[in-house]
């Protein structure tokens, strides 16, 4: 137990709670009162990601068999790291490890009923323990936050305090039935540490029985866990708490081999994403705008010049002939006269040749004259090369070659838009994709087509998700929105998928239409946002041309599930 200190004394929230309830007045302490209630201050939260980090938060239960069944001797809380491992305080096990006759149990968040677990590691001198469960189930675990938090930044604790237990009326089968555990929103204070071992001090309200249970960041990520806190020994006294953090957590998850998912993302609240996203979209609106102004803009110039240009070849055409008639009258002018000189001469032969070149002359003087573009004819020209310009197209011939491929298909790397991406939990590879105009993706999984919007949904079983992919070809825009959602809404959606099978590639435009239209059937049990926008922009890569891309490059997705 830490050392006690003037005005206040630390005390470990030890869980050894007798199983007849009267014995509960003997240990508990009760230290938020209505705060561990509240949930005021969760308003300016993402409660959608606290809400989704909360399913991997359980109870930790110790219980004794007698001759009426199990009897619980203490709780606390815990989260899972993965599907079967879960992490807790050491001093929660404390009277299992005493009395090998004990038994451990774990209740979910959600569900039907509790599991038996067993004792994989612990670690008294930092108090962290890892159990694993022992029966046919799993939990969707937690994420863990890479960087230290801030002076400052919003914390929130989840878990399952005693004194909300008794205040609710809890009985054993309470204790020993899922439930939805207690949120509670504090800050980062001081960053000062425990003098036993690194710990977070922050004042998000715990009491006995959250100890094992995450401290998060905004976005749901396991930054502490949450181990013991301040009694006051009068009202003026503050009460603070304090939780293991991730820089004992990781390295005693690593020492026992477990491999766990860690972000270390910067936290965009939904609000600020969706703010943002609108406001990019406003900006790309405007900039779209704008490219279409200066493209008429352009557009008009060029047809003016067009225009100009036509009319100066006209006008220098009209000039031309008419210059063309006057030499050749000129020319039948002094032919004229030659010949009537040569008659005079009694040179026949020659008059009459110079009498019939003057002819020629004066035929094609006329021709010339008569065939000068009028001044209606210039303007004529003019009009016709202007309306030529506008309907002329605006793109280079390069870019309508790449464009048209593009709409084929081909080959292509989307690297992610951080400024149009918010990013909790998963790491942001890379994605290798090659696209068939059919709306085939890799080679192996078929999107649906809804109006021109291209996605598959998948389930992820391991992370209790639900995943939709969607690709963009003229935008060359792939995305994939993340929803992290509760049993009942994952039944309901699997129920739904189970409705209809999805094709394989090359089924046809009506199986791809009906695919979409059977997926938009399924986004409108989803949430109004995603837990995770991952907004990729797709370009060809050199290697990747045609059909060398791999199937399932790193970064790439497997077919739908």
């Amino acid at each position: 137990m830490p050392p006690s200190s003037t005005g206040a004394a630390l005390f470990a929230l030890h869980l050894r709670v007798p199983g007849p309830w009267l014995h509960y007045a003997i240990l508990l302490v009760m230290l938020a009162g209505a705060g561990l209630l509240a949930s005021a201050g969760l308003a300016r939260a993402d409660s959608t990601d606290i809400n989704a980090a909360a399913r991997s938060v359980v109870r930790v239960v110790i219980v004794q068999r007698d001759a009426s069944g199990y009897d619980v001797i203490g709780h606390g809380t815990g989260f899972a790291v993965t599907p079967k491992l879960i992490v807790t305080n050491a001093h929660v096990l404390a009277p299992l490890l005493q009395d090998p006759g004990l038994r451990l149990g774990i209740v979910p968040a959600q569900g039907r009923t509790g599991y038996f677990a067993r004792v994989v590691k612990v670690a008294s001198r930092i108090d962290l323990a890892l159990v694993e469960l022992t029966e046919d189930a799993t939990l969707p675990p937690a994420t863990l936050y890479a960087r230290p938090v801030d002076d400052g930044s919003d914390v929130f604790a989840v878990g399952y305090p005693a004194n909300v237990d008794q205040a609710l009326g809890l009985g054993l089968d309470g204790l020993t039935s899922p439930q939805a555990p207690v949120k509670t929103r504090g800050q980062v204070s001081g960053g000062r540490s425990s003098t036993l071992y690194d710990t977070i001090l922050h004042t998000a309200p715990i009491g006995v029985g959250n100890s094992g249970g995450p401290l998060l960041d905004p976005c749901g990520r396991v930054v502490g866990v949450n181990s013991f806190g301040t009694i006051s020994e009068n009202n003026s006294d503050s009460e603070f708490y304090f939780a293991v953090s991730g820089r004992e957590l990781v390295p005693f998850l690593r020492a026992a081999g477990v491999d766990v998912a860690i972000s270390a993302q910067p936290c965009r609240s939904l609000a600020e994403f969706a703010l943002g996203q609108d406001a990019l979209d406003l900006r790309t609106e405007a900039a779209a705008q704008a490219r279409l102004a200066n493209r008429a803009a352009q557009q008009q110039a060029e047809a003016e010049r067009a225009r100009r240009t036509a009319e100066l070849q006209a006008i220098d055409n009209r000039e031309q002939m008419m210059a063309l008639a006057g030499i050749l009258l000129v020319a039948m002018l002094l032919s004229a006269g030659g010949a009537a000189m040569l008659f005079e001469r009694e040179r026949r032969e020659l008059a009459l040749a110079a009498a019939v070149f003057a002819a020629v002359c004066l035929g094609g003087a006329i021709v010339a004259w008569t065939q000068r573009p009028s001044i209606a004819e210039v303007e004529a020209r003019g009009a016709a090369a202007e309306q030529a310009a506008r309907k002329a197209p605006r793109d280079p011939p390069l870019l309508q070659t790449s464009t048209q491929k593009m709409l084929e298909g081909g080959s292509f790397v989307c690297r992610l838009l951080p400024d149009r991406s918010r990013v909790t939990v998963s790491q942001t590879p890379d994605v290798a994709l090659r696209w068939d105009a059919d709306g085939c993706a890799n080679g192996q999984t078929q999107f649906g087509d809804a109006g021109g919007q291209w996605s598959r949904l998948k389930l992820e079983e391991r992370e209790q998700a639900i995943v939709i992919d969607s690709y963009d070809p003229q935008a060359r825009t792939f995305i994939t929105d993340r929803y992290f959602v509760d049993l009942p809404t994952l039944e309901a959606i699997r129920v739904e998928r189970a409705r209809f099978e999805a094709p394989a590639c090359g089924a046809g435009e009506l199986a791809a239409r009906e695919l979409g239209q059977q997926q938009e059937a399924i986004r409108a049990l989803l949430p109004v946002l995603p837990n995770e926008r991952l907004v990729h922009t797709c370009e060809p890569e050199p290697g990747l041309i045609g059909n060398d891309a791999p199937a399932t490059a790193a970064g790439g997705f497997p077919p739908a599930g």
